[in-house]
């Protein structure tokens, strides 16, 4: 399985952060799960992190059966219609950056779990 993340980098500016919250989930989240070819969407936002660590407000993993899936979402319309609504959503909620890292997604599942 390919896993295509997006690292939300930087700040949510400052009182807004259940408005972001609920603007990526109501106004982002369709886009992202009508890429094609995609076979789930995780949307997570961060709680906590270790003293001194980077900010990633946001992290978005989007799973695909292979990297000619990956291409293939990647080519369709949606792409830009997402980032259009992504980019709104960041223009009033967010200060930083996104970059996006495609990879090899290995499961171990645990006995009893």
């Amino acid at each position: 399985m390919i896993t295509r993340y997006a690292l939300f980098e930087g700040k949510v500016k400052d009182g807004e952060t259940t408005a972001f919250r609920q603007a990526v989930l109501d106004t982002v989240l369709p886009k992202w799960k009508a890429f094609p070819g995609a076979l789930d969407v995780r949307v997570s936002f961060a709680e906590k992190r270790d003293d001194g660590a980077p900010e990633f407000p946001l992290i978005l993993a989007i799973n695909y059966r292979d990297m000619a899936a990956v291409d293939v979402a990647l080519a369709s319309p949606v792409r830009a219609e997402s980032r259009a609504a992504t980019e709104a959503v960041l223009a009033r909620y967010f200060e930083g950056r996104i970059h996006h890292h495609v990879t090899i997604a290995n499961e171990f599942p645990l006995a009893g779990g």
